[in-house]
């Protein structure tokens, strides 16, 4: 039987916890929480990304969180707490639920990266070549 977008997303969401702000900074301080941002590239560049987010597309995820794959990324151990986010939810429920599915056991969805920046989380912005990386709120 095939599905739908939507109908996945809502599986994902079923399957994954979906956390605000203050939850995502408290396991962050508490946890060591990775923050994961699951945009393209051209995305982050335009606004930035949550400061201290690692950026894996959602393209590359199960390569870069399989530690048998040539492209893992080492910011990626079965033994951490992942939070996912996206643009508006749907890619990081997929991407927390993908995760889940390879292992991982303690992966939440932030959602959407406005609702971050609307609460008033702190963002590092695209840098220019040469130039110092600064975050801001």
């Amino acid at each position: 039987m095939s599905k739908n977008v939507s109908e996945l997303i809502a599986l994902a969401d079923a399957m994954v916890p979906r956390i605000d702000k203050s939850k995502a900074e408290q396991l962050m301080s508490g946890t060591g929480a990775v923050l994961v941002d699951v945009r393209d590239a051209p995305e982050v560049e335009k606004t930035g990304k949550i400061a201290g987010a690692i950026h894996v597309s959602r393209g590359m995820l199960e390569f870069r969180a399989d530690p048998t794959c040539k492209y893992h990324d080492q910011s990626f151990s079965m033994d951490k707490t992942y939070i996912l986010y996206c643009a508006s939810g749907g890619r990081s429920a997929l991407s927390a639920k993908t995760l889940m599915e390879m292992g991982y056991k303690n992966v939440f969805n932030l959602g959407a990266f406005e609702d971050w920046t609307k609460a008033g989380g702190r963002v590092e912005r695209p840098i220019e070549p040469g130039m110092q990386e600064t975050s801001s709120r």
